[in-house]
C-alpha cells in the first residue's frame, strides 16, 4: 500500500487525465527572453520540474498583450503568434518528462512590478509598494470600455495560442491582486458603470474572459481559474463573494478552480512566510469545494506529503498545488509517491531566494535550499574526476551541505562536529513559528547520513587534521555572537540570544532584548509567547532591517497585535543592577527595568582554525558559510554547494 494513497492516485480535470494529485502551481521565474519568448534556460528549468514526478506542471503567468499586461522581468509571453513555436517547445519538453503541461494567462493590472507605462486597472487605485518606488506614475490609468473589451479578447487569443502550441490546459489568473482581482475586489474597483458596484458587475470582467476563452478553444479543452479566497484587504472581498464567483465560473464551463489568497499588498497571505501557518489558504479551498462539483486545487504553504495527504483525504481539495516546495526539491512528488518523504529537502518558507533576491532585485529565480534552481544543467552534481579524502570542519548547514555534495561526487568525507549536528539552525528553529527550519535541519542530517559520511563528535584541531592528512579541508566553523563593550556587560543576568534560544540559561520575567534585527525580533516574539514581558531596543531607526520582506510584514503585525514595546534609535550605554540604560542620538537617556538582558547584536566569523590551516603550505583549504561572512541560510547553502562542486 502506498504511504500517500490519495496524493498518488490518478485524477481528472475536465478531459485531462493526470497520474497523481500534485499540481505545480505557476510561479514567475524570470528565465524567458525579454520579449517573452522561450529559451533553452527556461526549457531546462521546466524539464527538471517535470522530471520530478508531478502530474501537472502549470507554467508561470504569461502576459496576454503587448500593451500593459506584462508584470515582471523576463516574463513568459503568449501575446502574439510568434510566441507559439517557443511555447510548443516548452509544452513538448514538459510532456517528454512525463507530466502534463498547463499555462497560466495573466494581466498584471495595478501590480506591474516593472513600473513601466502603461499601468492600467479598473480604477485609479495604486499598489502602495509600486507607488512608493515610482511615485504618482504608479497610479494606474482607469480602463475605458473599449480597452476592457480588447483585454478580454486578448485573453481568448492567448488561450488559443496556448492550445495551438500543444498545452494540455490553460489557467486564467483571477487571484493575487492582478487585473481580474482588481475588478473583483471593492478595495480596487471604484467604478460606477456596468463593470463595478454590485458583485454581479464586478464579476463581469472575469465572466467575459471565460466566455471568450471558451469560444476560442472549444467546449472540451481544459480551462481552469485561479481565485483568491480573500484578498485580505479590510475593504476587499472575502470568502462569501468568492463562493459566488466560484459558482459563476463553474456555470460557465470552467473545469477546475485553483484556490489561493492575498494580493501583493497583503503578500504574507500570498507567499506565506515560515512564521505563519502552513496550508494557509486551504480553508478557502474547503469552503469552495462545498458549493461546486468541479475539482478544486488547494494551495498555499503545503510543504510536506503528510500535510498534502491530510488535505486530500479530508476532502478539502481534489488536488494540491505546490509552488515553493517544488523549487526546494523538484523531486518532491516522486519521493512522496515512492514513500521516501524523509529524503525531501523541505521548503523553509524564508522567501529570501525566491522573493527578496529575485522579485525585489529584478533577477531570475533562486532558492535558499536548492542552489541549482534556475541553473539547471549548469550546477548539477556530477562525479569528481579523482576520488579525494575530504575533511569538513563543522556540522552546521554549510558543513553538512558541503559534505553531502562531496560524498555524492564520490569523495570520502569526514565531518568534525563537537556539538549537535545542525549548528546555527538549532537556535534558529527554537521558536514554535520556526519549525520549518527544524524540518530542514533533519533533512540535512538525514541526507548526510545516507551519503555515507563519517562523523567525529569532537573538535577539529590543526594537529588532528594534519594527522588525518586529507586532500582538502572545508572549514565551516561558523560564527560567534558579538558582545557589547559597555559597563555591566559581564553581569550574570546578561546572555546572548543563542543561549536563550537553546534554553541553556534561565530567563527572568522582565526581558530587554538588545538588537532588533531578525534574530532579536524573533527572539522577542518567542519569549513573549512564553509569557515574558519583553522590550526590544534597537540603535537603528527601524527594526528587522536584515529580515526578509515578508518576515518584516508578518512580524510587524505580530508585534503590533501583542503591543510589544520597541525602542528604535536607542543605543545601549550601560547595564545596571536594575536594567539597561539607553541613549538616543540627541543624548537623551532612558532606563528600562530588566531582570534579564539578551544580546542579539550580530555575529562575527570564527576564523582561527581556518587561518591556521591556510598557513600550512601542504593543505588545500576552502572556507564556506559564516566562516566567510555571517549571513542567511541562503549564503551558507550556496557557498557550500558551489565549493563542493570544485573539489
Amino acid at each position: 500500500m502506498k504511504q500517500f494513497p490519495h496524493l498518488s492516485a490518478p485524477g481528472k480535470i475536465g478531459t485531462l487525465e493526470l497520474k497523481n494529485r500534485v499540481v505545480k502551481a505557476p510561479q514567475v521565474v524570470a528565465l524567458a527572453n525579454i520579449d517573452g519568448t522561450v529559451n533553452e534556460r527556461l526549457v531546462r528549468y521546466y524539464r527538471r520540474q517535470a522530471r520530478g514526478g508531478t502530474g501537472l506542471i502549470i507554467t508561470e503567468y504569461s502576459f496576454v498583450d503587448d500593451w500593459g499586461s506584462k508584470s515582471a522581468q523576463c516574463q513568459l509571453g503568449a501575446s502574439k503568434t510568434e510566441h507559439i513555436p517557443g511555447l510548443a517547445w516548452l509544452a513538448n519538453a514538459i510532456r517528454e518528462e512525463g507530466a502534463k503541461a498547463g499555462i497560466q494567462l495573466e494581466h498584471c493590472g495595478r501590480q506591474k512590478f516593472l513600473g513601466t507605462q502603461p499601468i492600467v486597472s479598473c480604477s485609479s487605485v495604486p499598489w502602495p509598494h509600486l507607488q512608493a518606488v515610482h511615485g504618482d506614475e504608479a497610479i494606474p490609468k482607469e480602463l475605458a470600455e473599449d480597452e476592457i473589451w480588447q483585454i478580454i479578447a486578448a485573453f481568448g487569443d492567448a488561450a488559443l495560442r496556448a492550445m495551438m502550441a500543444g498545452f494540455d490546459l490553460v489557467e486564467i489568473h483571477g487571484a493575487h491582486g492582478y487585473l481580474i482581482t482588481n475588478f473583483l475586489s471593492p478595495h480596487t474597483n471604484k467604478r460606477s458603470d456596468s463593470w463595478g458596484g454590485s458583485l454581479e458587475n464586478r464579476m463581469r470582467f472575469l465572466s467575459e474572459i471565460i466566455k471568450d476563452c471558451r469560444a476560442k478553444v472549444g467546449p472540451s479543452y481544459p480551462l481552469t481559474v485561479r481565485l483568491s479566497g480573500s484578498d485580505y484587504e479590510p475593504d476587499g472581498f472575502g470568502i462569501q463573494e468568492t463562493i459566488e464567483v466560484a459558482k459563476m465560473v463553474e456555470a460557465l464551463g470552467i473545469d477546475a478552480i485553483h484556490m489561493s489568497g492575498g494580493d501583493h499588498h497583503q503578500m504574507i497571505h500570498q507567499v506565506t512566510p515560515g512564521c505563519l501557518s502552513r496550508a494557509h489558504n486551504t480553508w478557502a479551498a474547503e469552503a469552495v469545494k462545498k458549493v461546486v462539483s468541479i475539482p478544486v486545487i488547494a494551495s498555499g504553504s503545503i510543504t510536506t506529503p503528510d500535510l498534502a495527504e491530510d488535505i486530500l483525504s479530508s476532502g478539502m481539495g481534489d488536488f494540491v498545488g505546490l509552488g515553493r516546495p517544488l523549487w526546494a526539491d523538484p523531486d518532491w512528488t516522486r519521493k512522496a509517491v515512492e514513500g521516501r518523504p524523509e529524503d525531501i529537502r523541505p521548503c523553509i518558507r524564508c522567501n529570501d531566494g525566491c522573493l527578496d533576491r529575485t522579485f525585489f532585485r529584478y533577477q531570475s529565480v533562486r532558492c535558499s535550499v536548492n542552489p541549482a534552481l534556475g541553473r539547471e544543467g549548469e550546477l548539477e552534481i556530477s562525479p569528481a574526476e579523482t576520488e579525494k579524502e575530504v575533511v569538513v570542519v563543522g556540522g552546521g548547514p554549510a558543513g553538512l551541505e558541503a559534505a553531502r555534495v562531496c560524498a555524492l561526487r564520490g569523495h570520502n568525507v569526514t565531518v568534525y562536529e563537537k556539538g549537535r549536528l545542525g549548528g546555527a539552525l538549532l537556535p534558529a528553529s527554537a521558536p514554535d513559528f520556526k519549525k520549518d527550519i527544524e524540518r530542514f535541519t533533519d533533512s540535512l542530517v538525514t541526507a548526510a547520513e545516507k551519503a555515507g559520511i563519517t562523523f567525529i563528535n569532537d573538535e577539529a584541531t590543526l594537529a588532528s587534521i594534519k594527522t588525518a592528512a586529507p586532500d582538502c579541508v572545508i572549514v565551516a566553523s561558523g560564527a560567534l555572537p558579538r558582545q557589547v563593550n559597555v559597563p555591566g556587560a559581564d553581569r550574570d543576568f546578561v546572555h546572548d540570544a543563542v543561549d536563550v534560544l537553546l534554553g541553556t540559561v534561565t530567563v527572568g520575567n522582565k526581558v530587554v532584548v538588545i538588537g532588533g534585527g531578525a534574530v532579536g525580533t524573533e527572539l522577542a516574539l518567542h519569549l513573549a509567547e512564553k509569557g515574558h514581558d519583553v522590550t526590544i531596543a534597537e540603535m537603528l531607526d527601524e527594526i528587522m532591517a536584515d529580515a526578509a520582506t515578508t518576515d518584516k510584514m508578518a512580524h510587524g503585525e505580530q508585534l503590533a497585535e501583542i503591543g510589544l514595546p520597541v525602542l528604535t534609535g536607542h543605543t545601549l550605554v550601560e547595564i545596571a543592577d536594575s536594567g539597561v540604560v539607553l541613549e538616543t542620538g540627541e543624548g537623551n537617556r532612558t532606563e528600562i527595568p530588566a531582570d534579564t538582558v539578551v544580546l542579539a547584536v550580530g555575529y562575527h566569523s570564527l576564523r582561527t582554525l581556518a587561518d591556521a590551516l591556510q598557513a600550512e603550505e601542504d593543505l588545500h583549504v576552502v572556507r564556506v558559510g559564516d566562516c566567510i561572512q555571517p549571513g542567511r541560510i541562503f549564503d551558507a547553502i550556496h557557498s557550500a554547494y558551489l565549493a563542493a562542486l570544485t573539489i
